[in-house]
């Protein structure tokens, strides 16, 4: 069962494998487990062929909730993990699965919603709309996927005093990616939490037919990190550790952070370079 789950997620590569023109079949290759908003936002085919001209290593790479990811990382499946979920990572790390975590860049969390706000959380602390969404029982679709967005919200929630909102009826569990799921909240006139960049993306595709709109940001608490993971090369002999070091090398090197700091959709920034920080 073991053996049949590894090759699906390498026919899952196979398929998701991601190129330089003419360089097909000349680089090595780098495999790597990122969460949705990476790959959603063109963030990866943006970076990848700075990556592959500078180091001459492609990068295939696998988009999923940042558990899942992590699971990939702890099953060998993949040789390096771009993700957002700090407290989880650490346990990752401290757990002897990861080494040389490094941060790379942040972006935030917005709480949308639609644009009549039935529950009247505009502009509110965190906290309180939180907890004004809860005594409204106004709708509320969660990703409940174990993502670094589902982590971040759910740590939302215990801080407005709501530590189990999964067992309320107007708490709509989607078990989908961000895109979904903002598309479920959209249809269902609720609310959710989401990265800033998948949001933009998703008004970008929808256009006039969104029905949502940015109903709570700034928020200290709605910071969203992302940092590298090498997968740890002693649990597994098939990791490529010397081109996981070259990538996370690279994305905390001047030049990498500059694209990060460049890369922007509809003319915003959607992510913010911090190696170093």
């Amino acid at each position: 069962m073991k053996l049949r789950k590894h090759l699906v997620i390498l026919a899952l590569f196979t398929a998701l494998l991601v190129t330089a023109a003419g360089a097909a079949g000349a680089a090595e290759v780098l495999r790597m487990a990122t969460t949705t908003s990476t790959d959603n936002t063109g963030l990866l085919d943006y970076l990848a062929p700075m990556f592959l001209e500078e180091n001459g290593i492609e990068l295939q790479w696998v988009s999923v909730g940042t558990g899942k990811a992590l699971e990939y990382g702890r099953n060998g499946d993949v040789d390096i993990l771009l993700v957002h979920a700090p407290a989880v990572e650490k346990q990752f790390v401290a757990d002897g699965w990861g080494v040389n975590r490094r941060q790379v860049m942040f972006n935030d969390f917005i709480i949308v919603g639609p644009s009549e706000d039935a529950a009247g959380i505009k502009e509110l602390p965190v906290a309180d709309a939180m907890k004004k969404i809860a005594l409204a029982a106004a709708p509320f679709a969660s990703r409940a996927d174990k993502s670094g967005t589902h982590v971040a919200e759910l740590a939302l929630w215990k801080t407005a005093g709501i530590p189990e909102p999964d067992k309320e009826q107007w708490y709509i569990q989607t078990g989908q990616g961000m895109l979904e799921t903002l598309m479920i909240a959209d249809e269902r006139k609720g609310y959710a939490l989401t990265d800033r960049g998948t949001f933009i993306k998703y008004q970008d595709s929808r256009g006039d037919q969104s029905g949502l709109d940015i109903i709570v940001e700034g928020d200290d608490s709605l910071k969203n990190q992302y940092s590298v993971i090498a997968v740890n090369p002693a649990k597994w002999e098939n990791i490529k550790y010397d081109l996981a070091l070259e990538y996370i090398d690279w994305m905390v090197s001047p030049s990498a952070q500059k694209a990060i700091a460049e890369f922007k959709l509809l003319g915003k920034q959607l992510f913010f370079p911090n190696a170093g920080q």
